[in-house]
């Protein structure tokens, strides 16, 4: 069994002229939590993309597990769960519902699915809930719901973009504990992006400050803070390498946002 959960090599991702990923060497540990940081527009979302075998990968190689995502893509998603930035839970279905469609969705065997399910729901505290549409609940138990979906299938490595986003602090802290739990009991490997840095400094052991496509700070998130020099953190680490572009949102960021805090009340 290999000790690297994702390895990337010499990754580039363009977008006509845009070059969104350039040339990104980068290891995932087996078994780590890893933060993936960045302003929007590093790359980020486009290296997730590229992972979890939704874009191709026309120069390098990426790899989970030592399975090559260009060459053996469903090979690749029995080992992934992916919560993606936008929503993904279905409003129209119940919680069983959502949940059994991923099952089925990630080839989940027959005979295992309602069990699979049941224990899904039930690790995200969502079992008194599932038999409800997902329209009634609240903006925590959506995305509580979607790990439900993505573990489902008992994923090796599970990844998160921006998993947090237009949750209240204790919706926040509520679903990094459901997320601790599961892999206290499974080793699971965890990729995150989150642009909340009191996130990464509490969940991840390690991260990787990403910028106009490439890797520009690695380590964990003491290492790089003290690097800055005492009393400094990774809010400072951050603004050490982006400069002004902390806060840098296109305007089609900001709607896509507030799109998404609308949803999640």
């Amino acid at each position: 069994m290999t000790d690297c959960a994702v390895r990337i090599s010499g990754l580039r991702q363009a977008f006509g002229e845009t070059v969104a990923v350039d040339g990104l060497d980068l290891t995932v540990r087996a078994g780590e939590v890893f933060g993936l940081l960045g302003p929007n527009g590093a790359g980020k979302t486009t290296t997730l993309r590229a992972v979890t075998t939704l874009l191709p990968v026309p120069r390098g190689t990426v790899a989970v597990f030592g399975v090559d995502v260009a060459v053996r893509r469903m090979a690749v998603r029995r080992l992934i769960g992916y919560v993606p930035q936008q929503l993904s839970a279905d409003p129209a279905l119940t919680g069983t519902e959502n949940v059994a469609l991923f099952a089925r969705l990630f080839d989940v065997p027959r005979r295992e699915r309602g069990a699979r399910v049941r224990a899904a729901i039930e690790a995200m505290g969502l079992a008194e809930a599932a038999g409800r549409t997902a329209n009634t609940y609240s903006g925590g138990m959506v995305r509580r719901l979607e790990l439900a979906q993505a573990l489902v299938s008992s994923p090796r490595l599970l990844i998160l973009d921006e998993p947090t986003i237009g949750l209240d602090p204790v919706a926040r802290t509520s679903l990094w504990q459901h997320v601790g739990e599961v892999r206290a009991r499974t080793g699971m490997t965890v990729l995150v992006t989150t642009h909340y840095m009191e996130e990464a400094e509490q969940y991840c052991d390690r991260v990787a400050l990403m910028h106009r496509g490439q890797i520009k700070a690695l380590g964990s998130p003491a290492e790089l803070a003290a690097g800055l020099g005492e009393g400094e953190n990774l809010e400072d680490v951050f603004r050490a390498y982006t400069g002004d572009e902390l806060s840098g949102r296109g305007i089609r960021d900001v709607r896509t946002t507030r799109r998404t805090a609308r949803r999640l009340g």
